[in-house]
This record gives C-alpha cells, sequence and structure tokens, in this order.
C-alpha cells in the first residue's frame, strides 16, 4: 500500500495516521525551515524541489522513505541512506521504531538543497 492519494502536500499529510503522519509532518517541516524549497504533489508524493527534484516523502503501510536524488552524495552525512536504482537516488527508510531528528532531516535536506543549487537539476539528462 502506498500512501494517500492527494492533490496538495497538506491533503497527503493529514490522510495519514498515527507515527507515520506525526513523522511526516516533522520531516516537512524540518525540509520547509532548512532551505528555501518549493513543495508539489509529484508521483503521488510530496516532492520538494530546488533547482529541479531535490527530495520526497513517501508513506507505505510499514515505512515511510525519505528519499534524495542525489541521496548518495549524502551519506557521508546520514550512513543510512541506501543507494536506490541507477543515477544518484538514496532513500532513508523509516520504521516507527527507526529514529531521526529534526536536526537530522534539516541538516540532510540544506545540503541537498546546496547540491542541487551547485549541481543543477537532477532530473535533467546530458
Amino acid at each position: 500500500m502506498m500512501g494517500p492519494a492527494a492533490e496538495t502536500p497538506d491533503a497527503y499529510i493529514a490522510a495519514l495516521s498515527g507515527w507515520q503522519r506525526e513523522r511526516c509532518e516533522m520531516m516537512r517541516a524540518a525540509i520547509l525551515s532548512a532551505a528555501p524549497f518549493s513543495e508539489t504533489i509529484k508521483w503521488t508524493n510530496p516532492v520538494f524541489m530546488a533547482n529541479g527534484p531535490c527530495i520526497l516523502i513517501r508513506a507505505e503501510e510499514h515505512r515511510v522513505l525519505l528519499g534524495f536524488w542525489r541521496g548518495k552524495r549524502l551519506r557521508d552525512i546520514e550512513p543510512r541512506i541506501k543507494a536506490s536504482g541507477k543515477y544518484e537516488l538514496g532513500n532513508l527508510v523509516l520504521t516507527e521504531a527507526t529514529g531521526v531528528t529534526a536536526d537530522q532531516v534539516a541538516t540532510l535536506a540544506a545540503a541537498a538543497h546546496r547540491l542541487n543549487i551547485e549541481l543543477g537539476n537532477p532530473a535533467a539528462r546530458t
């Protein structure tokens, strides 16, 4: 089961419950406080944009993914980020028992934002 179908990030978060809602609310606030992101729904998930897609939050039945388009470059900050697919994608997989703080999320978000500004849109194919 994937996260709720929603037209806005607010609606996406509002449709969640329990630990997933609390975790997603915290992460969203930390991301938005870390850098000047724009926020939208893409691929049915909240996506935070900065010179292209940068971060996504995806709630699933038993976990929440915090995905980064340049996640492989963030592993020195957070070694729990797992490479995902080709290119530079990486996900931090969170369960109810997995700890992550707002400060950790904000640090990752600021670094992800900086990489997109410095390196360009990660979705652009050269």
